[in-house]
């Protein structure tokens, strides 16, 4: 049975109760009941009975972020994060964009999801931030004029600096407990370097081998969130092939873990794949999730930070990991934890929707940021590469100096006794 004969049960699945609608960003956003899930699964149902994928409908669809809060929210048990990723697909197959927005798609699918494309944009970029030309774009507004996909892309890149290398293995310390395959992703990976080194630091100093894969490519969440199947499913399965050889895959962007995740109902209609797939899910873990099953071995040192603890929607919502890594923040002393407010609307970075929806996606990043500076606290912490960059910008926008740092790199800090001076003032 293939994914598209399931639905009509999984639309049907919606009472219409409404619970959704308080945790949806753009119906906070615009009060719109077509930009609601519930609204959003009448027009599923509408196209499911017929009616043509029109420019208004398809416009709904996109402005969805996929963030999931709605299926946390929901007491029915609607399955909303399948049926927007089978309309999405079906988008992408049916529906003609204007000339315009297919340019800025296929720009964003060919450059993000590829390391080494990526790569060569590293020192370009680095030498243009550093000759203060970001600055002078930005006055000028000439980006923006252009395109404001573009003009989003410039403004979300992070300050980079030398991006250390990894690797193939990386030893133990101390009493050997677990092999472990590390996911180095592709933003992460490039834009995001110091995060990789720090997880694999973690993982050697509680007793793990890291095994870092010279070959691995994209995990396909990119793709697979915006309705590019088959594009998506090229990635799993070269992400499969790469990683067999280990016992669990930990993973720390939360947009590719749940992309990993999901890899068995990607891969379920091929035979010679569904089974490889389903046991890579399996064995894929978040950092924080594998960090509290293996336990804490590894003296922590003092660290005395405020820190606010930002709930990345892929994390929290569709891999139900929240207690973790607030645990993992709360074995380090003098560390302290403070939440922020409406931790379930998305921040807007939503994959590539704060490229492909920048107006919407900058709302919702101006909301994160004040709540977060409402917090007082010296440092954000947030496991997702795209919204360390979309809260960054945000709290940047606001004039707010709040540094940024990964779970990852906060233990780091802590276990090798480094001192609030390793994260406080962050660039990021």
């Amino acid at each position: 049975m293939s994914a598209q004969d399931d639905l009509p049960k999984l639309l049907g699945d919606c009472v219409h109760c409404g619970f959704c609608l308080p945790t949806c960003p753009t119906y906070v956003l615009w009060g719109e009941e077509m930009d609601s899930p519930r609204g959003r699964i009448h027009l599923m149902q509408q196209h499911a009975e017929g009616a043509p994928l029109s420019g208004p409908m398809v416009e709904h669809f996109d402005k969805c972020l996929g963030c999931m809060a709605c299926v946390t929210a929901c007491p029915s048990g609607v399955q909303y994060d399948r049926l927007i990723e089978m309309t999405r697909a079906e988008v992408e197959q049916e529906h003609p964009r204007p000339l315009q927005e297919r340019l800025v798609r296929e720009a964003i699918f060919r450059l993000f999801p590829y390391r080494r494309r990526l790569r060569a944009l590293r020192g370009p970029l680095r030498a243009y931030q550093k000759a203060g030309l970001d600055r002078l774009v930005r006055r000028t507004g000439v980006l923006e004029r252009i395109s404001p996909s573009l003009a989003a892309m410039e403004r979300l890149a992070p300050p980079l600096g030398k991006a250390p290398r990894l690797p193939e293995r990386v030893a133990a310390r101390g009493k050997h407990r677990a092999t472990v395959g590390m996911l180095t992703g592709c933003v992460q990976g490039e834009f995001f370097p110091g995060v990789n080194a720090a997880t694999a630091r973690v993982l050697a100093l509680e007793g793990c081998d890291v095994v870092i894969p010279k070959g691995q490519g994209c995990c396909g969440a990119l793709s697979l969130h915006a309705g590019r199947e088959e594009e998506a499913r090229a990635f799993a399965r070269r992400t499969v092939e790469t990683f067999e050889s280990v016992d669990v895959i930990v993973v720390n962007s939360a947009g590719c873990g749940s992309a990993m995740k999901e890899y068995q109902a990607l891969l379920a209609d091929d035979p010679s794949w569904s089974a490889r797939a389903e046991a890579l899910s399996a064995r894929t873990r978040d950092l924080a999730e594998f960090l509290v099953e293996l336990g804490p071995r590894a003296e922590r040192g003092p660290l005395p930070v405020t820190v606010a603890y930002h709930d990345a929607c892929h994390l929290s919502h569709a891999q139900g990991i929240r207690a973790q890594p607030r645990a993992l923040l709360a074995g380090i002393p003098e560390l302290t934890v403070r939440e922020v407010a409406d931790p379930d609307i998305c921040c807007g970075s939503a994959g590539t929707y704060n490229l492909l929806q920048p107006e919407a996606a900058a709302e919702l990043g101006d909301r994160k940021a004040a709540n977060v500076d409402a917090t007082g606290a010296e440092l954000l912490v947030a496991a997702n590469p795209g919204c360390s960059m979309q809260i960054a910008t945000a709290l940047r926008r606001g004039g707010t100096g709040i540094a940024v740092a990964h779970t990852a790199q906060v233990l780091d800090a802590s276990l090798r006794g480094l001192g609030r001076e390793a994260l406080v003032g962050r660039p990021e």
